[in-house]
């Protein structure tokens, strides 16, 4: 497996499990029969409502000797509603708790947005919280303290635009190490992934793959004619060409799948290489385009829009 060296040389494998709209009784089955396969990166989070599930199968995992605690590397992230310095440890306690883990190997803020204690989808202004109220500093304090009380051994952000990253680096004892965006051949996110190189901010791409979330859209990254010549000369799938593109770049991936044919697919990845003629082609593709374009933190007067949260 490859992997991303962190700044102390612990090792992230650099193709992981994504479990964001795993329904319960599915993502049990895909993370069990995942590490089975040789998965070792498992990515949660709080607000996917599945963490329990996960966890019963990283127990079971580690109950029937398929793996050791130490041989994982978990990854979940601080939902919104629990901005604030004071109301991190308890969220990742929670999480924790449900996940049946001592420790994360990683943690991250999900979204530089934050929302009233409770909520889980705004629907109205009052819902949310601005950040000149509980700035992304103060959120950041509670971070670093989970990080020195051991509860995670790395500490990172997702979703965050070069501006939200120095605003944490100014002031951080500890600067974040992982940003977690959605990158794939339509959006690259070349700017970003330079500025986090620079300062030695790994990259993980979310929605690898494109994403369905948005059913109305025309694109569809899998059905891209250059992805497709690319998979029939190189004997992959389509699939296997965008995420070895990314992983190429140096950046990891955490394609979600409960489909086990679709699982051992992605992972037989890591068996192909792309050419660097395969490369300038993909690098043509870059649209700018995001499938997970943030407008549902849009709401009437509300403090956040899509364009500040990625471009502010």
């Amino acid at each position: 497996m490859t992997t991303l060296k962190f700044r102390n040389n612990d090792e992230m494998p650099i193709l992981g499990l994504g479990t964001f709209r795993s329904e319960p009784n599915e993502v049990y089955n895909a993370v069990l029969s995942a590490i089975k396969m040789g998965y070792r990166h498992i990515d949660c989070a709080a607000a996917y409502g599945n963490e329990k599930e996960v966890g019963k199968a990283i127990a079971e995992a580690i109950k029937q000797g398929l793996v050791t605690r130490e041989d994982l590397w978990v990854t979940s992230k601080l939902w919104n509603a629990s901005h604030g310095e004071e109301n991190v440890i308890p969220a990742l306690n929670q999480t924790l708790k449900d996940l049946q883990l001592d420790y994360l190997d990683l943690y991250l803020i999900h979204w530089p947005v934050a929302l009233k204690k409770g909520t889980e989808m705004p629907e109205k202004a009052s819902d949310f919280i601005p950040l000149s109220e509980v700035p992304l500093t103060n959120t950041w304090k509670g971070m670093e303290a989970a990080l020195e009380q051991g509860l995670t051994k790395h500490i990172g952000v997702s979703n965050f635009n070069e501006n939200h990253l120095k605003v944490i680096m100014a002031t951080a004892v500890h600067q974040p190490e992982m940003n977690q965006v959605e990158i794939h051949p339509f959006l690259q996110q070349e700017t970003l992934q330079s500025f986090c190189v620079q300062n030695d901010i790994l990259l993980t791409a979310y929605a690898p793959l494109g994403s369905l979330v948005d059913e109305n859209s025309t694109l569809r990254l899998l059905e891209n004619d250059t992805l497709k010549t690319i998979a029939e000369a190189r004997h992959m799938s389509p699939a296997q060409v965008a995420l070895a593109y990314t992983m190429q770049r140096g950046i990891a991936v955490i394609p979600k799948s409960i489909n086990e044919a679709r699982l051992l697919q992605n992972l037989e990845t890591l068996n192909h290489t792309l050419t660097v003629e395969d490369m300038a082609l993909l690098k043509d593709l870059d649209k700018g385009h995001r499938f997970i374009d943030g407008k549902f933190w849009e709401v009437e007067n509300g403090p956040y829009t899509a364009d500040r949260i990625w471009n502010a």
